[in-house]
């Protein structure tokens, strides 16, 4: 459980005072003890719990209600977390919900009554008892007890959201907050609640709609010396119709089915079963996975098994990671029943069976206890499915096989095809719900994995458990068979020749480049530079690391990387090229630790110049200065405002001033902030938040502003912006880039729709490098050359592109 969740709202700010937060008492159903600590460093318990207790005598119907949850200190985007509930709440009695498990702890909690997976903070938050399950909206106190929907809340910690004239003290990840014994309620936290040790109590030992034969008298402390016998279920009763399981952290026994795949390799080692009975609900698997660690499962494809264990939801990298659970049964005994069973029959994945619809949205909240609907949404359908066996027919491959032995094909062969096969990522709401990891559980001893490329088919049937891949948290066929591939016939492209009287400028990332790389890679850049590219005139590069490449010691200097890769490209018959760069800051432009990325120019000297002009160093920001013809940078090379937070962890743009038959070109290159911390596509949060979206733009508008200034100074400026920019056409930050276009024009959008990709993730063609050119440039030809993104055999992850310029 994470411990202290910060935030930045401030009910003063509003001009209202704490103690007018006020809310009618509760005089039955109530909020009786919150405890957000468990499975904490230190915790005893297992499981973040609430406990409701009913100071009335009548029974209460919960089946309407839901226990909510907030952060202590919400920002403008925070979202309450929900927990429906069931049954009733008899006179006297108390009902546990209990909510996510962390790491720690020892004693799970006796059984509850609702389960959840919120994941609470140990310190401080406001948990409030809802009349319904849509999720409250309002982010301060006064919106929260005016709103008439919540019966009774409480904060605790320092949370903003409370009752009364301060939140209840003094909650940590051994202490709960628990109401006065006798369940009074003056609507201030602060006076009603005090700090202890957690005291779960549930329905008295019965369940949520049976009072208990003598009503409780005192908190139940600790589970029962014997426990009872863990209850029978079969596997859909596990697995439910949510995205989690309603018995997750329960022990259960009994759970049947015939072994459909088995992962004997690893740290997550384990096989999956299923029920070849089903039950008649679309939305609950058959299919369960048991772990197993890093012990070797002791049964074959084709046993029949029984299986005791705990249900337990693994979310691959934690939950702070935003990707869904899989649920699974940890600590499990394992029975062979018998052996060389009929396999349940597979579920055919095609265009039919896989819904258009990517992904039901939850207005940014978590869509884990959504109930699934598998014919309206792939997700949802896939999610039905988990750990059930399924195959595939011929496919198209759409992600290249890589180094961790996977690949990607579309189950959906019309769905925005790419010229070369791929399938292109056209917007934020068209994910493409045809794509599907596909990954081995045959021995590569036995059969290696198939190498593909984009636009290839594998043939025949590929048909295993449909799985959670734990590294990219999406869902992956684990094949048990697979098949073949048929070549597409795709080659790497080689662009265009330029006329003498044309300027060619090039953009290359070539990922994370340093003196220490194989001289392979060396060798294949200056293949791609000098034959595909056809040499140009102005290489803009990205993620050249420093002459000792991540080793962090200080080295920041480029010299021998560069000096390499030039010296390559003439052993590959092209251009003795010069450099231009500057040397960072060392360990502040992001990137591989001590690896001290920046972009660098390239530029043939017999065909170009380059006007160097002193003043540019790491800190010091390059601006401009004349008008009309002697419109000039500062200095060149510079870099643009590497100060402005902007540029903050963030490689900084270089400007430089080149040359080509007496006319002045400037060149800015860039690589803008990446991707990461940002919520995937198929995150259980939906829609995803794009978080590091927020800088991108920022950085988008300062350089915009830059460029704006070269062009108000001159407007007939020939100005060439490109690098990578970590974002697609359509982003905020491409927009921003070229505002309305008056400024700059993006080339990936004069391409054919078909076209527009330099970058393959998770089998969406996408855009990520860009190649943008002031109005003054009206004779431009441009091509993105397609070279690594679509091949298993990859220089780089990213394609270069290059335009031929007539100043």
């Amino acid at each position: 459980m994470p411990i202290g969740v910060a935030g930045a709202v401030v009910l003063a700010a509003a001009g209202l005072s704490v103690n007018a937060a006020m809310a009618s008492p509760s005089a039955d159903a109530l909020i009786a003890e919150v405890y957000g600590g468990g499975g904490n460093s230190g915790a005893t318990y297992t499981n973040d719990f609430v406990e409701l207790a009913n100071a009335g005598v009548a029974s209460v119907d919960l089946s309407g209600y839901s226990v909510q949850y907030l952060p202590g200190a919400p920002t403008a985007s925070s979202k309450w977390q929900a927990t429906a509930l069931t049954g009733s709440l008899a006179g006297g009695s108390r009902y546990l919900v209990q909510e996510a498990a962390g790491a720690g702890g020892t004693t799970p909690l006796p059984t509850p009554d609702a389960t959840g997976v919120i994941n609470m903070s140990g310190t401080t938050g406001t948990i409030a008892l809802v009349a319904g399950s849509d999720p409250l909206t309002c982010l301060n106190a006064v919106d929260c007890l005016a709103d008439a929907r919540i019966k009774d809340l409480v904060g605790f910690g320092t949370a903003v959201v409370h009752e009364g004239s301060g939140a209840a003290a003094g909650a940590s990840n051994t202490a709960s907050v628990a109401r006065n014994a006798s369940l009074g309620d003056t609507d201030d936290n602060a006076a009603d609640f005090t700090a202890g040790a957690p005291t779960p109590q549930n329905f008295g030992g019965g369940t949520a709609t049976e009072p208990p034969t003598t009503p409780p008298t005192s908190p139940t402390t600790a589970p029962p010396t014997t426990p009872p016998p863990a209850p029978t279920a079969r596997i859909h009763d596990i697995q439910g119709y949510t995205r989690v399981s309603p018995l997750n952290g329960k022990a259960i026994s009994g759970a049947t089915g015939v072994v459909t795949g088995v992962r004997a390799y690893g740290s997550s080692q384990g096989f999956w079963f299923q029920d070849p009975n089903p039950d008649n609900d679309p939305r609950t698997s058959e299919g369960l996975f048991v772990y197993t660690g890093s012990t070797a499962p002791t049964v074959a494809v084709g046993d029949s098994v029984s299986v005791d264990g705990t249900v337990s939801e693994y979310y691959p990298g934690g939950q702070d990671t935003g990707i869904q659970s899989t649920t699974e049964l940890t600590k499990s005994k394992v029975t062979v029943l018998s052996g060389g069973n009929t396999l349940p029959a597979a579920v055919v994945l095609d265009k039919k069976s896989v819904p258009d619809r990517f992904v039901p949205s939850a207005g940014g909240g978590t869509i884990a206890d959504l109930p699934l609907r598998p014919h309206d949404y792939a997700l949802d359908f896939y999610a039905s499915l988990e750990g059930m066996n399924v195959q595939i027919g011929d496919s198209r491959v759409v992600g290249a096989t890589d180094a961790y032995g996977e690949l990607w094909v579309t189950v959906k062969p019309d769905q925005n095809e790419s010229k070369r096969g791929g399938t292109l990522y056209t917007g934020y709401d068209d994910p493409n719900s045809g794509r599907l990891m596909v990954q081995s559980l045959i021995p590569t001893a036995t059969q290696a994995f198939p190498v593909a490329n984009v636009g290839d088919t594998l043939r025949g049937t590929t048909a295993g458990p449909l799985d959670y891949n734990q590294y990219a948290g999406t869902y992956s066929l684990a094949a048990r068979t697979i098949g073949t591939v048929k070549s597409g016939g795709i080659k790497p492209e080689v662009t265009g020749k330029a006329s003498a009287s044309q300027v060619t400028v090039a953009t290359y990332n070539v990922e994370n480049l340093a003196p220490g790389n194989p001289q392979s890679k060396f060798d294949a850049l200056a293949q791609g530079l000098v034959k595909n590219l056809r040499s140009p005139d102005v290489v803009a590069l990205e993620e050249i690391q420093d002459d000792n490449g991540a080793t962090d010691d200080g080295t920041v200097a480029a010299d021998q990387t560069l000096q390499k890769l030039t010296d390559t490209i003439v052993a590959a018959g092209g251009p003795r090229y010069s450099w231009r760069e500057i040397d960072p800051v060392n360990d502040k432009d992001g990137g591989q630790p001590g690896g001290n990325i920046r972009q660098a120019f390239l530029f043939n000297p017999a065909r170009v110049g380059f006007t160097d002009r002193p003043g540019g160093d790491s800190t010091t920001a390059v601006g401009v200065t004349g008008t009309g013809s002697k419109t000039a940078l500062t200095s060149s090379p510079g870099r643009i405002a590497p100060s402005d937070p902007a540029w903050a962890d963030s490689r900084k743009p270089l400007a430089g001033e080149f040359t080509f038959r007496g006319k002045t070109l400037f060149v800015i290159a860039n690589h803008f902030i990446s991707k990461g911390g940002d919520q995937a596509i198929d995150s259980r949060f939906q829609p995803p938040v794009r978080s590091s979206e927020s800088q991108r733009i920022r950085q988008a508008i300062v350089e915009h502003d830059f460029v704006r200034q070269i062009e108000q100074a001159d407007p007939h400026a020939d100005v060439v912006v490109l690098g990578d920019l970590n974002d697609y056409q359509f982003s905020p930050a491409a927009t921003s880039l070229t505002g309305d276009g008056s400024v700059l024009t993006d080339l990936v959008n004069t391409l054919p729709a078909k076209e527009r990709y330099s970058y393959v993730y998770e089998g969406n063609s996408q855009v990520l490098d860009h190649i943008l050119v002031s109005p003054a440039l009206k004779h431009v030809d441009y091509d993105v050359v397609h070279i690594n993104s679509e091949f298993a055999g990859q220089t780089s992850d990213h394609d270069p592109q290059v335009v031929r310029l007539k100043p």
